[in-house]
């Protein structure tokens, strides 16, 4: 392949895919020599150690940010996008954020993209299996790649175990509120993964406010409630203050109270 034709369909690329696509004789020292000189030319930004990003012609080097996911994909090609990414990557992220938050099988440092800091978290220890690390995923394409990110109900359930890395609960209620629907035996099966009083009795109290817009029946609302912590719990672990919700042994941050006295009303 030439290397114009490369560039022109990897945004951002690894030396590793750079080797395999234009197959220099002398193998990744070559390689690394050609990049090189589009690195001098200011074709070609080094991101991080082994991560290109190609940059657009007419554009200044030193203005150019590559999109955060595409690199958070090329430094860790078994990416599953999560939290706010996830919110962002299924279209109904309420506002923008600055962190692009990723599972591995591995953990790496952080990378700062202009704005934004990636962040790469392990597999959430219930899931780390390679049969279960993608448990309620799906495909979604971004500048003509396929990157993986949590579906709605797995997003749902994640971020509520952690709402800081969706933003916070306000960003995470408005914008999972907007999910078009939920596979309700899907997150059955996650809560039974995780498998934590608080989070079934979270997600119990979501879908209450909820109900109407996904459809959720009774009996299935009914069946969260049994599975809720036996003593009062805070919804978020180092939590003060904020307004008990009795049914679900729950107390919720100020934020979310407020937001279920107003879908009571």
């Amino acid at each position: 392949m030439r290397t114009v034709d490369f560039f022109a369909t990897h945004p951002v690329f690894s030396l590793d895919q750079a080797t395999h696509a234009l197959a220099p004789r002398g193998g990744r020292t070559a390689t690394v020599e050609r990049l090189k000189h589009h690195l001098v030319t200011g074709r070609l930004v080094l991101v991080s150690r082994g991560v290109y990003a190609v940059v657009p012609p007419g554009v200044p080097t030193g203005t150019y940010t590559p999109d955060p996911m595409l690199v958070a994909v090329t430094a860790r090609p078994d990416a599953v996008f999560a939290y706010h990414a996830a919110l962002e990557l299924l279209g109904v992220a309420h506002s923008a954020w600055t962190h692009t938050t990723v599972f591995t099988t591995r953990r790496r440092a952080s990378l700062t993209i202009g704005p934004t800091q990636i962040r790469f978290f392990e597999d959430p220890l219930p899931l780390r299996a390679a049969d279960l690390r993608h448990l309620g995923t799906r495909r979604v394409e971004r500048q003509s790649h396929i990157l993986r990110v949590t579906g709605p109900e797995r997003t749902l359930a994640d971020g509520l175990r952690r709402p800081a890395l969706a933003g916070g609960l306000e960003e995470l209620f408005q914008s999972a509120g907007a999910f078009a629907s939920l596979d309700l035996e899907l997150l059955r099966e996650i809560l039974e993964r995780y498998d934590t009083a608080r989070l079934w009795a979270a997600v119990g109290w979501f879908l209450e406010q909820q109900q109407r817009d996904f459809s959720v029946p009774d009996a299935y609302v009914s069946e969260l409630e049994l599975r809720r912590p036996a003593a009062t719990q805070y919804l978020e672990r180092g939590q003060r203050g904020g307004r008990l919700a009795p049914r679900w042994n729950l107390v919720l941050p100020d934020v979310a109270a407020r937001r279920g006295a107003a879908d009571e009303r």
